[in-house]
């Protein structure tokens, strides 16, 4: 669990993963659910999207492939339970988004990223034939076997291959490496910043010279001067363009900084979290970390939602419209209370806001505590949209229902996975 097995991705995961990226747009535009997602994905996107409606803003999102790797995937990080394997993969990409309210463009961005998702799979020879899982088809619960024998509300029947692998999580991160078409691109500009400033420091020092008006009367001068300055400029342009790339660094590590802070919170909670399971990881906990916190902020009431059991959620939050996990969460405190445990964590994410016609982006620190019972393993394929009554057995869609709808007993999330106990900034 939480082993590194660098290897590209082929296949039929391959073709999901780049399907998902594809599918991510219309998505979020369109509120359309993708089929092999994992449920709490599709929600989240349908909520965004009603938030979207809700503003009259149209929010365009472009993921687009860089180079020719764009196409490829690359496996990271792997974590499993006793019937599921989940791996974290990336792949370069850009993310254009741009934003109109109204019919009339408000906002543009375009970002050099890497795309990560995790995907879950059955681990081989281990069929969890009773797990609730939603139909592909019609997004009703049912179960792996009753899939595969023919969903009891609109017949279709499934193949494995067809429930998993699924997408359970994505996010967006920065990329700061350039592809080699990208680091020309800038090669040239600077090159050719190079160029106009050796001549205009010409024109400065030798007027009499190198002013067009005289330059073009000397011929020696004006041979000298097409051969010497560019080859200079090939020197001054790669200074410039390494000075440039030397700031930008220095710029993007300072806006970072809050963000070291977190560097040891794998090891603080694997360390904590792994004495009572060998089974949870900080991987799991912050995909599913990421997936509470959207939904919560996307959510109209989200003191309506099983999961979340804090107060009401800063009146600011409901200007949110686009939220991308920043690449770092830190645990702050562990906190036992008998059988459960609370984790206080820090919450690192790129924010865009729209407060009536203004459309900006925002780097967000967000206070969240999350809780779990300590007494109960780790179920890589749980859903907060999708539980299993304790009591009766049944399955149901817990976004609509807090008491099972079978057997009219309440259900807390907490008995399951984790739970979204306070959410500030």
């Amino acid at each position: 669990m939480g082993i590194f097995n660098i290897q590209e991705i082929t296949g039929t995961t391959k073709k999901k993963l780049l399907d998902f990226k594809a599918s991510i747009g219309a998505a979020i535009r369109e509120g359309k659910g993708i089929s092999f997602a994992d449920k709490d994905i599709n929600y989240s996107h349908q909520l965004q999207n009603e938030r979207l409606k809700e503003k009259g803003i149209d929010l365009d999102t472009k993921i687009y492939d860089r180079d020719r790797d764009g196409n490829k995937f690359v496996s990271g990080r792997k974590w499993k339970d006793a019937h599921y394997e989940s791996t974290m993969c990336f792949s370069w990409c850009g993310i254009k988004r741009v934003v109109k309210k109204d019919g009339k463009w408000r906002f543009t961005d375009d970002r050099k990223s890497v795309i990560y998702e995790t995907v879950t799979d059955v681990v081989n020879g281990s069929h969890p034939d009773n797990d609730p899982v939603n139909c592909p088809n019609c997004g009703m619960v049912s179960t792996v076997a009753g899939l595969q024998d023919g969903c009891s509300y609109c017949g279709t029947k499934f193949q494995m291959d067809d429930l998993f692998p699924k997408v359970s999580s994505y996010y967006f991160l920065d990329d700061v490496g350039m592809t080699k078409k990208e680091f020309a691109k800038g090669y040239w500009i600077f090159y050719f910043i190079g160029l106009v400033s050796i001549y205009a420091l010409a024109c400065v020092l030798r007027p009499e010279i190198y002013l067009p008006m005289n330059i073009i009367h000397n011929k020696s001068f004006l041979i000298g001067s097409a051969i010497g300055m560019p080859l200079g400029s090939i020197i001054i342009g790669y200074i410039l363009y390494a000075y440039f790339l030397f700031m930008r660094m220095i710029v993007k590590a300072i806006l970072s900084a809050g963000k070291m802070g977190t560097a040891g919170s794998r090891r603080a909670f694997e360390n904590r979290m792994k004495k009572i399971s060998p089974e949870f990881s900080y991987e799991y906990f912050t995909s599913k970390a990421i997936s509470l916190i959207k939904t919560a902020i996307y959510s109209k009431n989200p003191q309506d939602l099983l999961f979340y059991t804090g107060g009401e959620l800063d009146p600011k939050m409901k200007d949110i419209i686009d939220l991308n996990y920043g690449g770092a969460l830190g645990c702050k405190s562990f906190k036992d209370e008998g059988n459960m445990v609370k984790v206080v964590t820090k919450a690192y994410f790129d924010v865009l806001y729209a407060k009536g016609d203004r459309i900006y982006a925002k780097s967000q620190v967000f206070a969240a505590t999350f809780q779990r019972r300590t007494d109960l393993p780790v179920n890589l394929n749980f859903s907060m949209t999708r539980i299993m009554c304790p009591t009766c057995g049944s399955s149901f869609d817990a976004t609509k229902n807090k008491n099972c709808p079978y057997c009219e007993n309440p259900y807390e999330i907490t008995t399951d996975d984790w739970a979204l106990v306070e959410l500030s900034y």
